[in-house]
């Protein structure tokens, strides 16, 4: 079976290809790892295949911030470059690079043990 390399990484801005809103790659799933009864609430002509990566994002629009779960396929680099407001940016992140942010020291996930 191929390997499939992510194509965006964590810390990484990021924009629905289809719907109003962006967000920062917080962690990826090598394939679909959610639970069946909200990939079944997809609309099957939009719901995307489960063989592919899909990135947890927190993720904001012009009304809210909240976390998103979205397919490789749906998603496309942000061309804003600017940061993104969801309030757990700035515990998990730190600067902001041309559209990617860097892990904040201390970060659990930097260290999984």
């Amino acid at each position: 079976m191929p390997v499939r390399v992510a194509k965006f990484r964590i810390g990484q801005v990021v924009r629905h290809r289809f719907f109003p809103f962006r967000g920062v790659i917080y962690d990826v799933d090598p394939e679909f790892s959610n639970a069946e009864d909200w990939y079944q609430a997809i609309p099957e002509e939009i719901r995307p295949r489960k063989d592919q990566p899909f990135y947890h994002l927190y993720a904001e629009n012009e009304q809210s911030c909240y976390e998103a779960y979205v397919s490789e396929q749906n998603l496309l680099a942000d061309g804003e470059h600017g940061p993104v407001r969801h309030p757990m940016v700035k515990q998990a992140f730190s600067t902001l690079t041309d559209g990617c942010y860097a892990m904040a020291m201390g970060n659990p996930a930097q260290n999984p043990n």
